[in-house]
């Protein structure tokens, strides 16, 4: 057995919003849900703040909103549409929080399997 292990401690902050968008379509999620949570991010604005001055706010078009409730649950919801695509007959794949680990039969497996 040959494992392939994946760091995704700072995936969440990278996650683009139309891969939100096309995860929960993927699922199967009401297209009316996916509006309301998209309406969420759409034309999310932030500013970097120092001890000089402010910036001009600037849209936020990759990463879940930190803090908020429902960012973990899109998470899993995007990892989850992802996985669907390198899963063999059994679910060869372990998540736990941020990692994610692949198993295969054959050395070159998983590198195939994570790159599609």
């Amino acid at each position: 057995m040959y494992f392939g292990l994946v760091d995704l401690e700072t995936a969440f902050d990278r996650v683009p919003t139309e891969v939100i968008k096309m995860a929960m379509c993927k699922l199967g999620v009401e297209e009316w849900l996916v509006s309301a949570v998209m309406s969420m991010y759409t034309g999310a604005k932030t500013v970097l703040r120092t001890v000089y001055c402010n910036s001009n706010g600037f849209e936020v078009r990759v990463g879940m909103h930190q803090g908020s409730a429902l960012s973990p649950l899109l998470f899993a919801i995007v990892m989850e549409a992802l996985s669907r695509k390198f899963r063999v007959v059994l679910p060869w794949e372990l998540f736990c929080i941020d990692d994610l680990v692949v198993i295969a039969e054959t050395e070159d497996d998983p590198i195939q399997r994570l790159n599609q």
